[in-house]
């Protein structure tokens, strides 16, 4: 029981530095341009054949602002702009944004961050509908890296 206690100690303390360097960061925009980021999202998608992934969170959110270290971190990194244009999506303090999460089917009340992917013409592909990455810190980044491979054109 001694040996458990001690692993996820050194688990937290692993992730601590991650979250608090990280906390200062201002990774959403300001919550009015979502739908215009959105439509610029399809329009370069159109163009590059890529999908677009919309990434529901807060500036707030510790979990937030680790995903965002892992999706530009040396493995996600070139998956990501290969295949995606990401878009974040400012919810506020649960507060902004709501019809544009409720129109790509994201329940905000399983946490956030909260991902769904759309195809080049807007289709909604997936929507995360059960909070698998509201405990990012809990997460290595190869649990992103497994979604980014899944849903890549």
């Amino acid at each position: 029981m001694k040996f458990v206690k001690f692993v996820a100690l050194a688990a937290l303390l692993a992730v601590a530095p991650i979250a608090a360097r990280s906390a200062s960061r201002e990774i959403y925009p300001d919550p009015s341009v979502a739908r215009a980021e959105i439509a610029a999202a399809l329009k370069a998608a159109q163009q590059s054949h890529k999908r677009v992934l919309l990434d529901f969170g807060g500036n707030w959110c510790p979990d937030c602002q680790v995903l965002d270290l892992y999706f530009h971190d040396d493995k996600n990194r070139p998956i990501l702009e290969a295949n995606y244009i990401l878009v974040d999506i400012n919810i506020g303090r649960m507060d902004a944004n709501q019809d544009i999460a409720a129109q790509y089917d994201i329940p905000l009340h399983k946490g956030v961050p909260a991902l769904a992917v759309l195809s080049e013409k807007g289709v909604l592909l997936y929507s995360q509908k059960t909070g698998e990455f509201e405990d990012m810190r809990n997460l290595q980044s190869s649990a992103l890296t497994e979604f980014l491979l899944r849903w890549k054109p």
